[in-house]
């Protein structure tokens, strides 16, 4: 039985849906201060989904599905508040009256400080041990280097975005193994190159960086994203596609809240799936963060009580023998702990 490390997930990760006003709006009773939010308007495809956090500060944007350097946007998060967040008239969060969804994400509540673990100090980190996510920035060396991450343990996926020049985010994940990396702007299978992760997988306390200009060129400035798994929370792994309607089931012990997939031995799309957006089981509504002009559509995720199953033939998620890797985090936990007696349902 997967008993959870963490019995409320929503106090470590959350998502968010309302309608923009066009002018300012204040989202509240999260329980929890979001350190990162990652938002996308799903009314019209030309906002595209774009990431702040606190560490880099709420008016500071980078995107997933370009390579731009980050943006300032006086109008986007100007406020991170003890349970949400305050934003203005940018249309990456409040366009007219179209609809968002944005997913956050607790990190240490502020802005942290330097992390001296690795032979680049980070400038800041800011750290949820609990939940298993940190955000770091650092200034690049232009050589092999290690930076710290402060989550005491190995993170298993790890996003590095270069912030003062343009480059894709970075992806490593545990199941392709970190000589390998793929970028969420790209639609790319993976790719091996020592010059990104030095084909190191994480330790406990830093990441290993190269030299390759996407995470570590001399005098450029990144902003990194660690995770690590926590049982009946966050689950980080790998499948194989059947091409059958009647897919793959994916264990994860408990009922996602939200997933994210993509191919690595072939070119396709990366999709996230949530559970409050529209659609039912397995008809859930997914939406493609390395276009820039999607909004969203069907394609067949079961959310169930324990994991989660393909019911779909698209390629881009269930190609027979693809190859695929997965994040996913947990609306509830099977069983929450020892003493729980009621167990988690599917939505």
């Amino acid at each position: 039985m997967a008993y959870a490390s963490i019995t409320k997930p929503s106090l470590h990760h959350e998502c968010n849906l309302y309608q923009a006003n066009g002018s300012g709006k204040t989202i509240s009773g999260m329980g929890f201060r979001p350190d990162m939010i990652w938002t996308k308007n799903r009314s019209t495809g030309s906002y595209i989904p774009a990431i702040v956090d606190v560490v880099r500060g709420g008016t500071k944007k980078i995107f997933t599905s370009n390579t731009d350097a980050e943006a300032t946007d006086s109008n986007a998060v100007t406020s991170f508040t003890s349970d949400g967040y305050v934003f203005g008239s940018s249309g990456s969060f409040n366009y007219s009256t179209d609809n968002y969804v944005n997913w956050c994400w607790k990190a240490g509540g502020g802005q942290g400080s330097s992390n001296t673990d690795g032979s680049i100090n980070t400038t800041y980190t800011s750290v949820d041990t609990t939940g298993g996510f940190s955000i770091s920035t650092y200034t690049g060396a232009g050589s092999n280097a290690t930076v710290g991450h402060g989550l005491g343990v190995a993170p298993q996926v790890v996003w590095i975005k270069r912030l003062s020049n343009v480059d894709g985010m970075v992806v490593g994940h545990k199941s392709m193994g970190f000589d390998n990396i793929m970028k969420m702007d790209r639609t790319n299978a993976k790719a091996a190159s020592s010059n990104y992760f030095q084909d190191t997988a994480p330790s406990s306390s830093v990441v290993s960086i190269g030299s390759d200009t996407g995470v570590g060129d001399v005098g450029n400035t990144y902003v990194m994203y660690a995770f690590a798994e926590k049982k009946g929370y966050s689950k980080f792994g790998s499948y194989t596609g059947n091409g059958n309607s009647d897919g793959t089931f994916i264990y994860t012990g408990f009922r996602p809240a939200w997933i994210m997939l993509k191919r690595t031995d072939s070119a396709d799309w990366w999709g996230v799936w949530d559970d409050r957006r529209l659609g039912y089981n397995p008809d859930t509504y997914h939406m493609r963060i390395n276009e820039s002009n999607y909004t969203e559509n069907a394609k067949h995720v079961d959310q169930l009580s324990n994991g989660f199953k393909i019911r779909e033939t698209d390629t881009a998620i269930n190609g027979s023998g693809g190859n695929y890797i997965y994040m996913a985090f947990a609306a509830e936990p099977l069983v929450a702990n020892v003493g729980a007696s009621i167990p988690a349902t599917a939505f």
